[in-house]
């Protein structure tokens, strides 16, 4: 009988989750280092493989990588009130984003602008499209292809942080998220196995599979 063994020496957890309309459909956590994968493990991968092949994982796959862009290179830079201008703190913040974003060539991004509630909805859309737009000006200033970073919309007033009617300086922000996988230089929806070749680039643990024989 043949078995597949995890041999590399130390394996990170893995989770992937795919949901419907009403539920959770399935939540794996990939085994440990040593551990046999047997009959009884076939049918979770089994429900993984058709999530990746239809890409239901796609979106998943964008939030991990989101949070890993976000703890490595902060996400979000502030502002003045009433201000679109980026100042020595944000324009230190944008060159880690920068570097970032240069060092991963098959990840797409995009930049959205906030505002604090102060003001007009109408006219805060519009600072915070100006904010969004300012940041990816600068990061493309920095080398950053415009292609890979896009000023997509702006929330305006409407999803703050802080929740106040105040003038509020974390709310008066840009926020940079991944948006997906670029291939062949243009962003895609991509097919889900092409979306877990791209993003398995960027996990740091790397699984080794060997075929084993009795």
């Amino acid at each position: 009988m043949k078995t597949l063994a995890i041999t590399s020496a130390a394996v990170a957890a893995l989770t992937v989750t795919a949901c419907s309309s009403t539920d959770n459909l399935f939540s794996y956590i990939g085994p440990e280092a040593g551990h046999e994968i047997l009959e009884d493990d076939l049918g979770v991968a089994t429900a993984t493989n058709v999530a990746v092949q239809t890409g239901q994982l796609n979106g998943a796959y964008v939030a991990n990588l989101t949070r890993k862009f976000a703890s490595e290179a902060p996400a979000r830079i502030n502002f003045a009130f009433n201000s679109a201008e980026l100042d020595a703190t944000a324009r230190n913040i944008l060159r880690k984003q920068a570097q970032w974003i240069k060092a991963h060539p098959q990840i797409v991004f995009r930049v959205y602008g906030h505002t604090d509630k102060v003001g007009s909805n109408a006219a805060n859309k519009r600072l915070g499209l100006r904010r969004a737009r300012a940041a990816v000006n600068y990061l493309v200033s920095l080398g950053v292809s415009r292609s890979k970073v896009q000023a997509v919309s702006s929330f305006g007033e409407t999803r703050p942080l802080v929740l106040t009617e105040a003038p509020n300086r974390e709310n008066r922000r840009t926020v940079t998220e991944v948006s997906g996988f670029a291939r062949k230089g243009r962003a895609s929806d991509l097919d889900g196995k092409y979306a877990k070749t791209v993003y398995d680039k960027y996990i740091t643990t790397t699984y080794v599979i060997e075929d084993s024989k009795e």
